[in-house]
């Protein structure tokens, strides 16, 4: 899922920090060696992650808009000016421009707000703004929180814990997690403000947020270690009395394949990319991950290129075949595995998330009851292939698409908005001809 991060330059991140036996630290500088390790994580692995840059105080501004080039990031870290007061109100409302611009209202999305705690002074500081909350109304500007997108809203304090609880600055921030449905944490410095202890702190933002889903696709006597990108969050079945999160396994266990026009598109949680994950003899990884060498990466590209791969040969043949793979993700929990083509040339292997339960597809019936072919008396699709042993599926042929991967992007709609007008006209003069 994409990732703002949002840069507080205020003139509160100015103040000093003494180190011991060197030179003075600015908390500014803290934050730039924090998100200079986080950028060099993500692109190393979260390298398809889209990732916008936003600074702020009494106004914000988008340094680098969303991008997959973690060195322009790094390079902005380095060209930040110091500004006056903070107001997280201003920064919060800028998030929601660049995300609703890009991505609309559904993708979800990360924000990472790095800041002191100082909540700022008079008119526009967050103590002022959560003040007025009751106050607001339509003609009034809403306040920001929750986000319009799902979101998750991780903020980096470069302050310790008992600093933050001198004031009600910790109270505060807690407020905006509370805000956004309590997606989201507070992150504090353990310890006295050094480089070490800021590195701790991401380190354990990334073990919450950015550490790849690993896991191992199995199908028989065959495996493959494979990536799943985005990582698939844990789902909550909000029927059930007292709510467990539902976590995907590590072994994926492809228990069937089925035509693409009898699964046609069906609802389902999320999407993820799938990629295999390549290792050498020694069993160490040689991607996808990016090697600190050109020369070390080509050698270990050419060495993964030579070693068969499961997850390459079920890539081809559900394309070549048109089908999909039902894969088991836990108990009662299905998935499908699929091709989508990106372009007349390149494809990738997919995997949606289907609802959990043992019937997540109504027109299939139950998971468990599905069964080979070979299984039945007759051939339930016809000696011709001119019938679905599915009787559940509607009868006549839609007007739209019926592979797989049907979704619109935002940026996409202005290219259907087009052809809008003369569909609507054809049907139109249809009605009335049948009147």
């Amino acid at each position: 899922m994409p990732t703002v991060v949002v840069m507080d330059v205020s003139l509160s991140m100015t103040r000093p920090v003494s180190i011991e036996g060197s030179e003075e630290y600015q908390r500014k500088h803290l934050a730039v060696h924090g998100l200079t390790m986080l950028f060099e994580h993500m692109a190393t692995n979260y390298k398809l992650e889209f990732t916008a840059l936003i600074v702020f105080s009494s106004l914000w501004e988008l340094m680098v808009p969303f991008t997959r080039d973690y060195n322009t990031l790094q390079e902005a870290l380095s060209n930040m000016d110091d500004y006056d007061k903070t107001c997280l109100e201003s920064a919060l409302l800028g998030v929601c421009n660049i995300v609703q611009q890009e991505w609309g209202a559904a993708i979800p999305c990360q924000v990472v707000l790095v800041t002191d705690g100082s909540l700022g002074i008079g008119r526009g500081s967050l103590r002022h703004s959560l003040a007025t909350l009751s106050q607001r109304n339509e003609a009034n500007q809403r306040f920001p929180l929750p986000f319009p997108f799902p979101s998750k809203l991780y903020i980096m304090c470069m302050a310790s814990l008992e600093e933050l609880q001198s004031s009600d600055s910790l109270e505060c921030l807690e407020r905006l997690i509370d805000l956004n449905n309590g997606e989201g944490q507070i992150f504090t410095i353990d310890g006295p403000l050094c480089l070490k202890n800021v590195q701790s702190m991401f380190g354990k933002l990334i073990d919450v947020a950015y550490t790849p889903f690993h896991a191992v696709l199995k199908c028989g006597h065959l495996s493959s270690d494979v990536q799943a990108f985005p990582r698939p969050e844990p789902f909550v079945i909000d029927e059930e009395i007292d709510p467990i999160p539902k976590t995907i396994n590590t072994d994926l266990e492809i228990v069937g394949f089925i035509d693409i026009a009898d699964i046609s598109s069906p609802p389902v949680l999320s999407r993820h990319l799938v990629l295999p994950i390549a290792l050498n003899k020694e069993g160490d990884e040689v991607g996808p991950g990016i090697a600190d060498d050109v020369e070390d990466e080509n050698s270990a590209n050419q060495i993964a290129g030579k070693i068969p791969n499961f997850c390459v040969l079920l890539h081809g043949s559900l394309k070549v075949e048109g089908m999909v793979a039902i894969v088991q993700l836990g108990s009662e929990w299905f998935g499908m595995l699929y091709s989508q083509a990106d372009s007349k040339k390149k494809s990738n292997l997919m995997m949606s998330l289907f609802e959990p339960g043992p019937e997540p597809l109504p027109w299939l019936g139950k998971m468990a009851q599905l069964g080979p072919i070979s299984d039945a008396k007759e051939n339930p699709y016809g000696e011709d292939d001119n019938k679905s042993p599915f009787p559940l599926q509607p009868k006549n042929k839609r007007s739209y698409a019926q592979n797989v991967t049907v979704w619109i992007k935002p940026n996409g709609l202005q290219m259907c908005k087009r052809s809008l007008g003369t569909q609507e006209n054809s049907l139109k003069k249809h009605r009335l001809s049948i009147r």
